[in-house]
């Protein structure tokens, strides 16, 4: 299993920016790719991006691109979610998850996940 611990959160006015760490342990060389969800109130989890390990290759939701980037520190096993132009509807708590083998949208389909961090944008 891998063990994930999101930081990072808080609260900024929009326009503003954050950025999130997600540090990977355990079996980290089982998961091909790690990715950013994030789950706004009564609502589900909502794919945010995702990155595969040692690669630059990424992945993005049409609701972040061009305002997020999602990066990676090998050497700290340590995967990151720069955010910017944040707006209200950024609004969630954050989750990291890993996933054998590539990164896809589903939710369901990552099999170990971090405990989130919370992001609030105010008007």
């Amino acid at each position: 299993r891998v063990q994930l611990v999101e930081s990072g959160g808080g609260s900024v006015q929009a326009g503003g920016s954050l950025r999130l760490s997600c540090v990977a342990s355990g079996s980290t060389s089982m998961s091909d790719c790690l990715g950013w969800f994030r789950q706004a109130p009564g609502k589900v989890h909502e794919w945010v991006a995702g990155i595969y390990r040692g690669s630059s290759s990424t992945n993005y939701a049409d609701s972040v691109k061009g305002r997020f980037t999602i990066s990676q520190d090998n050497a700290q096993n340590t995967v990151y979610l720069q955010m910017n132009s944040l707006q209200p509807a950024d609004t969630a708590v954050y989750f990291c998850a890993a996933r054998r083998w590539g990164c896809v949208e589903t939710p369901s389909q990552y099999s170990d996940w971090g405990q989130g961090t919370l992001v609030t944008v105010s008007s």
